[in-house]
């Protein structure tokens, strides 16, 4: 492989990335996040991988007791892919986001979420690009790199509700892992089914395959919009926290008692 090629499959798995993490900062319009921070959840993206592939090789390993369950889609999709993954970034969001100083508004659930998502889909992306290349670039730049960034938005949208509804705390923690990994089970396994039904070779097969991906496709059209819904309520969420922080703060400067050192 030449250096121009090495570097060409290096840009096609980084760029998309990238679009998507600038995107989502300039999202955030009210209190942007440290670089420090922001870099601290991308490489914890980075650190989720390693703790998946441990995780896996556990699973493939328990798994293997019962023979009949790496045979299936489920398997593949759910078990291999969504329930660890989104779990490792949630550990990883868990440890190093929940407490830090800077995670103080709404948005900013969302924002570290996919930065720890984006950071698993880079380190992703250039295994597979180097893999298999070009065309597998492309395929994951259209649909397993925003993938990642939306189950990030998933996850980041209750995990913020968790940090600012203390009473419904443990409930928002497990319904944004739960949504997390049901919308990557599920884009996985329709995606896994498309290429299981194309590789049986009937025409029969072919047709439902064709059904099927178009199903996946309106999923993710869907999953965009209701994504870009919950970016915007947070948006809203924390501009209502910043008025309510200002208003805070004029009042108790009105407090202050300013002729308090002339009286004597």
């Amino acid at each position: 492989m030449t250096l121009l090629s090495y570097l060409i499959l290096l840009s096609i798995a980084i760029l998309p990335v990238a679009g998507l993490l600038i995107f989502i900062y300039f999202q955030d319009k009210y209190q942007k996040e440290p670089i420090k921070s922001l870099l601290k959840a991308f490489f914890g993206g980075w650190l989720a991988v390693v703790m998946d592939i441990g995780l896996v090789t556990t699973i493939e390993y328990s798994i293997g007791l019962f023979p009949i369950l790496p045979d299936t889609v489920f398997y593949d999709s759910f078990l291999t892919a969504a329930i660890p993954e989104e779990l490792c970034k949630f550990l990883i969001f868990m440890i190093f986001i929940w407490r830090d100083k800077n995670f103080d508004e709404y948005f900013d659930g969302i924002v570290y979420a996919t930065f720890i998502g984006l950071g698993f889909a880079c380190v992703e992306n250039i295994e597979y690009v180097f893999m298999y290349g070009f065309g597998a670039g492309v395929s994951r730049a259209l649909f397993a790199v925003p993938g990642h960034f939306l189950f990030g938005v998933l996850m980041g949208y209750f995990l913020s509700l968790a940090k600012f509804t203390p009473e419904k705390r443990k409930k928002y923690i497990f319904l944004g892992l739960l949504f997390a990994i049901i919308a990557h089970g599920l884009y996985d396994w329709l995606l896994m089914f498309v290429d299981r039904l194309s590789s049986m070779g009937s025409d029969f097969a072919y047709l439902v395959s064709g059904i099927v991906y178009q199903a996946f496709l309106a999923g993710d059209v869907l999953l965009w919009i209701f994504g870009m819904k919950l970016v915007r309520k947070h948006q809203r969420n924390s501009r209502q926290q910043a008025e309510e922080n200002i208003e805070t703060v004029e009042n108790e400067f009105k407090q202050i008692d300013w002729d308090a050192g002339n009286k004597y």
